[in-house]
């Protein structure tokens, strides 16, 4: 199959599979654990049913969207995916440059191969920045600097990895330590090396550029002078805090950062509303793709009682389990302003480089405008829990 033949995420998803050696595509479609919560990200979205209204004028549907004062084309943007280089290279670039051209939101991984910098240059209107937090707040003084000298739009503080996960796919593949861990594995794992071999476009592309670690571009700079790809990883990783990141830092945080503020990882109504008192301007509820605590409840179920918490004091971002793009619209009437999703251009990354990105974000832009159409809202800004059907309300007997 053709990228431009997909028709829907799942065709994408079925060619990156087939592109990927087993180690790779693991990293991309694990959780951890038992991944219950992938199941819970995709099932909470198949609670709901959208209910249409007809008779409408829907000749003309508008599904742009304005969040921090920019209006994008759609209601989605691309969540930050850490490694993407692994799976093709020059991946994080090509996620910027497809987010320029739909005019979407694009937020960096703190975990990219490409800088800030070079991003901002191929979508300076579009790009966001996801701060993995340092042990040494010099760092993140620089990057949170360097995020506002380039121009980004948003802040995006990831709070939701206070300690590590236990990928269990990862574990047994030999690649639980992400970017340092694969030439590794294909080196002392035969049956990963032989099953690797398989995937020939891929094994390719990977030597091409050496194996190895991806150059981990924003933490370049504070690594010492001459590090290679890997020491960089390492001291990079020696700088996560982990468990001690509090409250304090993000007031820290807010008062660096001149724009837009938001904290990812938000799934509590009183941390909602902790991060309006510290001046936030949003909140991205996830639960990190379900893959950082797996009995943790779906993004879009909890988005109904932080909606009552914090009403519209902040701007509420979601991703988390987002492959349709009924999700978005549900996702909308329970009360958020925009959504996100990772999976979905990562698998056309790795299916088809920027092509493939692209076709990931027109199949929500079409499914949308189709949506939209079929349920008889011609804007955006017209939905609300009236578009949902609820088992509650009385029916014909």
């Amino acid at each position: 199959m053709r990228i431009d033949q997909a028709v829907n995420i799942e065709d994408l998803h079925r060619m990156a599979k087939r592109r990927l050696p087993k180690i790779a595509f693991d990293f991309i479609e694990g959780g951890l654990e038992d991944e219950r919560g992938l199941e819970t990200n995709t099932s909470a979205f198949h609670k709901h049913r959208l209910l249409p209204r007809y008779l409408v004028d829907v000749s003309k549907r508008d599904q742009s969207k304005t969040v921090f004062d920019q209006t994008f084309a759609s209601p989605f943007g691309i969540s930050p995916t850490g490694g993407a280089s692994l799976f093709r290279d020059g991946a994080d670039l090509m996620l910027a440059e497809a987010a320029r051209d739909a005019n979407i939101p694009y937020i960096m991984s703190g975990a990219s191969s490409a800088s800030i910098e070079a991003a901002a240059k191929i979508a300076p209107k579009n790009h966001w920045y996801q701060l993995y937090a340092a042990r040494d707040q010099a760092i993140n003084a620089d990057l949170i600097k360097r995020t506002a000298d380039a121009g980004l739009g948003a802040l995006v503080l990831t709070v939701d990895t206070p300690v590590g996960a236990k990928r269990e796919r990862n574990i047994r593949n030999g690649f639980a330590n992400v970017r340092g861990g694969l030439f590794q594995a294909l080196s002392l794992k035969p049956s990963i090396l032989a099953e690797a071999l398989t995937h020939p476009g891929w094994i390719v592309e990977y030597l091409r550029r050496g194996g190895g670690t991806p150059m981990l571009g924003n933490w370049q700079p504070y690594a010492p002078p001459g590090s290679n790809a890997e020491e960089v990883y390492k001291h990079a990783s020696s700088m996560r805090p982990f468990n001690a990141q509090t409250w304090r830092d993000l007031e820290t945080y807010r008062k660096l950062f001149p724009r837009a503020l938001v904290v990812k990882g938000i799934m509590s109504p009183d941390d909602a509303l902790r991060a309006l008192d510290v001046g936030c301007d949003g909140i991205l509820i996830s639960n990190h793709g379900g893959r950082q605590l797996d009995q943790a409840p779906g993004s879009v179920d909890v988005l109904p009682a932080i909606k009552a918490a914090v009403g519209d004091k902040l701007t509420l971002l979601l991703d988390s389990g987002v492959r349709r793009g009924a999700d978005i619209l549900i996702a909308l009437c329970l009360g958020a302003d925009f959504c996100f999703m990772g999976r979905p251009t990562l698998y056309g990354a790795a299916a088809g480089g920027l092509a493939g990105v692209k076709r990931a974000i027109d199949i929500f832009v079409n499914e949308i405008d189709l949506v939209m159409g079929q349920i008889g809202c011609p804007s955006l800004d017209q939905l609300g829990p009236d578009f949902l059907w609820r088992d509650d309300w009385p029916r014909n007997v």
